[in-house]
């Protein structure tokens, strides 16, 4: 599993730096990324929340690279009377689509478990 998220680059964003751009996103869209990486989690009945950039951007390229972000992961069941919260962080990929205006992100590779031979 795999999960891409796409975000749309306002025009304002043309004359600022990569990096900028980057963290003007995440902060601005915090609640979304919150829920583009509770995909990850979703089988363990867990959300993420408060979804935050740690440390500096790496570029591979010009307008590729990856970054690391943190974020708070909640189990919560009231029926089973949990709630759990854990930090947890997540290195995301991204890209810069110029030709779309958008900023596309890919978060880490996690391999789905096939079914168990009997």
């Amino acid at each position: 599993m795999q999960e891409t998220w796409r975000f749309d680059l306002p025009q304002l964003f043309q004359n600022k730096k990569p990096e900028n751009q980057i963290q003007e996103i995440l902060i601005e869209n915090q609640k979304d990324m919150g829920i583009f990486l509770s995909y990850y989690f979703r089988k363990e009945g867990a959300v993420s929340e408060n979804v935050q950039l740690s440390g500096a951007i790496s570029f591979s390229e010009d307008f590729r690279g990856d970054f690391l972000v943190t974020f708070d992961l909640i189990h919560y069941n009231a029926c089973l009377n949990i709630h759990e919260q854990n930090k947890e962080k997540m290195k995301i990929h991204f890209n810069f689509n110029h030709e779309s205006n958008q900023l596309i992100l890919t978060g880490s590779y996690w391999p789905e478990r096939g079914m168990d031979e009997i």
